[in-house]
């Protein structure tokens, strides 16, 4: 079946070269799993197909948030500093342009006797003045450009504040209506968003760490495949999404393409996401003790689930903490898959696992380039960026295909979405699936099986102005979170 779109898939990938390694990055390293506001879930870099004039930039943060875990519920932290990195000259160095995202929070009367953070007197419909006196405890937040060589230019037209977690229908009865009143015009064209989503990353999570144990075979059928609304199985033997039912925050930048492109009009763009600590150093200066205060990283997301399936554990730590530009310090992990190492042992198959230069081309470069796996460092720059080429069209919400440019109908057709992923990455693109794939050789070796974890979509979405397989139409392209009253999540083989 690949063989007949196998010069589209290499065509694609060699144009784009942003294939990651499987997933969302959740608690992937031993530091960040301790540090939840700061832990980036997901990261996604697209253009909008609600406005092609404009490109879509979500970071995602404090994963798996159980909506009912009252009374204090899910903020992000003053203390992190939430960026995300754009490279417009290809030159494999994300400074071009830096957008930085700072919260403040404040304790709102009557919020010095009253225990609980949201309350219904009167229901919260607004995020200031009338209609937000039950909303005691309340974020605002900055949103800062940074072009390399200019000052910082502060983006925000007025005051902004971040939509708070979906407490549920007495306290919010209009959640939706509410969001959208989160939604700010900035200086430059755009717009943002800072609030609670739906967790829309989709994962038979539990299994696939449970050394690959997942709810079905690995291999899917043409048909199961081409699906992108179903879970494989029989009613209510199939596997559901882990995530169903969990929210995270969303910080959502709508860049106008004009804001974002390089010299001599490229848009071939590359970008990753960072949180940031302060770091407080004490120096002794002619006797005495000045303290001085930096941001240091502590987290970075460019392709999902580098850090999990592909750095090795004693370096995690490290990874997080170094530039995405740096990732030639990394490079042997790349080189030698373990993921494939796993998938072999588990299922008897033969993946390649050593020389993988395929990786390297498709994860850390543009285009590729001279072999890396047997010289081991080299001083080429190699970063792990999302890369995504802003002329390409978007593929509006109803006709977006999971699989991207591995899409099929389930003959075995190509049905190519050349919007999605490896060019960037859009919420529902299931990255799972495609990565399992790369991983296993298939830009290389067109005769890769349909490995998958047997979940296509979203499941148990809700909210209004969606598909029926979970994908937003408008900005902030992720859905309606699930309230905490109301909540349901959906377990393995459960029907729904």
């Amino acid at each position: 079946m690949f063989a007949r779109f196998r010069p589209l898939i290499m065509t694609i990938l060699t144009v784009f070269m942003a294939t990651p390694i499987m997933a969302a990055s959740h608690r992937e390293a031993p530091l960040i799993a301790n540090d939840p506001t700061a832990d980036i879930t997901d990261f996604y870099f697209f253009r909008s197909w609600e406005d092609p004039d404009k490109a879509i930039l979500i970071l995602n943060v404090i994963p798996s948030q159980e909506p009912g875990s009252g009374p204090n519920y899910f903020n992000f932290a003053d203390d992190v500093l939430y960026e995300v990195h754009i490279d417009n000259n290809k030159n494999n160095i994300a400074a071009n342009i830096v957008y930085q995202v700072r919260f403040k929070t404040e304790i709102r009367q009557p919020g010095n006797v009253f225990p609980l953070a949201s309350v219904a007197l009167p229901p919260i419909t607004a995020l200031t003045g009338g209609g937000s006196e039950g909303l005691l405890v309340r974020q605002s937040y900055t949103v800062t450009e940074q072009r390399y060589g200019q000052p910082p230019r502060d983006l925000g037209a007025g005051p902004m504040f971040a939509v708070p977690s979906n407490v549920g229908p007495r306290t919010m009865p209009k959640y939706e209506e509410l969001a959208s009143k989160g939604m700010y015009p900035l200086k430059n064209g755009g717009r943002v968003f800072a609030g609670q989503r739906d967790e829309t990353f989709y994962i038979d999570l539990g299994g696939t760490f449970d050394t690959l144990n997942l709810h079905i075979s690995p291999i899917l059928s043409d048909a199961d495949d081409a699906d992108d609304a179903i879970i494989v199985g029989a009613p209510g033997t199939g596997t559901a999404d882990t995530f169903s039912g969990f929210n995270v925050n969303t910080i959502a930048l709508e860049i106008p393409v004009s804001e974002l492109i390089g010299p001599n009009g490229n848009k071939l763009l590359g970008a990753y996401a960072s949180t940031s600590r302060p770091k407080v150093s004490v120096i002794k200066r002619n006797g005495g003790r000045d303290n001085s205060s930096r941001f240091v990283q502590v987290a970075r997301m460019g392709n999902p689930l580098v850090n999990e399936l592909i750095i090795a554990t004693n370096m995690k730590d490290k990874w997080n903490a170094t530039d995405a530009e740096d990732e030639n310090d990394f490079v042997s992990f790349y080189c030698n898959s373990a993921l494939a190492t796993a998938l072999n042992a588990v299922f008897g198959t033969g993946f390649p696992t050593a020389n993988r230069e395929d990786l390297v081309n498709a994860l850390l470069r543009y285009a590729p380039g001279p072999s890396v796996c047997g010289a081991g460092k080299t001083n080429e720059a190699l970063a792990d960026f999302l890369r995504v080429d802003l002329d390409a069209p978007a593929t509006p919400a109803a006709g977006q295909k999971r699989l991207g440019p591995l899409a099929h109908d389930a003959s075995g057709n190509a049905t190519p979405d050349r919007a999605g992923w490896p060019n960037g990455r859009r919420p529902n693109d299931d990255v799972t699936d495609v990565a399992l794939r790369v991983v296993a050789g298939i830009l290389t070796n067109p005769a890769v099986p349909h490995l998958g974890d047997g979940v296509n979509f979203n499941v148990g979405s809700i909210g209004t102005n969606k598909t029926a397989n979970g994908i937003a139409k408008e900005f902030p392209f992720l859905p309606t979170p699930f309230d905490g009253r109301d909540r349901r999540h959906i377990d393995p083989r459960e029907a729904f």
